[in-house]
């Protein structure tokens, strides 16, 4: 793998917001033509009541493409892979503000690994002025949790928290069925290959846990939002690469740190 994508990261959060029929935020990028396109097909015209964003950390492309077997469940959960070009530096917060912002990071504001509270209009701004419920779910010091704080919305937040917390109360939360909006942040694989590498055992067993959680997820969606018009998605922040000592990386300008594949399926309510 050589070349860059096309698309950036930006074009998701405008077609997010299309997704469900609201406003985007105003300096939003245009919205994501696959993505949309693909609601529209889904969904017969109609729009989602629903959106549920699963954001594993640091799944490179490569690793997608190269180890199909640790996301088998998720390949057979979702119908459409969306190339896209993450931001740089290709690092946590700066690339889920770019997600859920729809701008690239000289126009957010973060462009280090820091953890600021976004002060731009965010598709959770403009979701709680459309009368949307969010609700974000989160466990240690995450850049998640932090940068979208101080929003009108539900903050599920484990500080000292474990990913099984996090994908526990995820189950309860979509159970509930109380939210329009819910982000699910698992942060495990980023972890283990920062320490052992992309492609060490611990780290394709975290990929495999990722990939357990989201048909988890893909389940509850299927068997108790019957009446809803749903849209899941499997969306990593950025990518990742091998360093020395057999340890991980990610932040560099290089296809295994830029190039992500989200992977997205639309539940279509079922007849009354």
């Amino acid at each position: 793998m050589t070349d860059y994508n096309t698309n950036s990261l930006d074009t998701i959060c405008a077609a997010l917001c299309y997704a469900l029929g609201i406003p985007a935020p105003k300096l939003a990028a245009e919205k994501n033509q696959l993505l949309s396109d693909y609601v529209d097909k889904v969904f017969g015209g109609e729009k989602a009541d629903r959106i549920v964003m699963f954001n594993p950390d640091a799944i490179a492309q490569w690793i997608y493409e190269k180890y199909p077997e640790f996301l088998r469940y998720t390949k057979r959960d979702t119908d459409i892979e969306v190339p896209l070009a993450t931001v740089m530096p290709s690092v946590t917060p700066v690339c889920f503000a770019t997600m859920y912002t729809g701008v690239q990071p000289e126009v957010h504001g973060i462009r280090k690994y820091e953890k600021p509270v976004l002060t731009i209009e965010t598709i959770f701004d403009v979701l709680v002025a459309a009368g949307k419920k969010v609700a974000i779910i989160t466990a240690e010091p995450c850049s998640i949790s932090r940068i979208f704080l101080e929003r009108e919305i539900d903050y599920y937040h484990f500080e000292e928290g474990t990913l099984a917390d996090v994908n526990a109360k995820a189950a309860e939360v979509i159970l509930r069925d109380e939210h329009d909006f819910i982000v699910i942040y698992n942060g495990n694989y980023d972890s283990v290959m920062h320490k052992t590498g992309p492609e060490s055992a611990n780290a394709l067993s975290e990929l495999r846990a990722n990939d357990q959680a989201f048909s988890v997820f893909a389940s509850l969606i299927k068997e108790h939002w019957k009446n809803h018009n749903t849209l899941l998605g499997f969306a990593m922040d950025h990518g990742c690469h091998e360093i020395d000592g057999d340890c991980g990386s990610h932040g560099l300008d290089m296809p295994e740190d830029i190039n992500i594949v989200h992977l997205y399926k639309g539940y279509k309510r079922e007849s009354l």
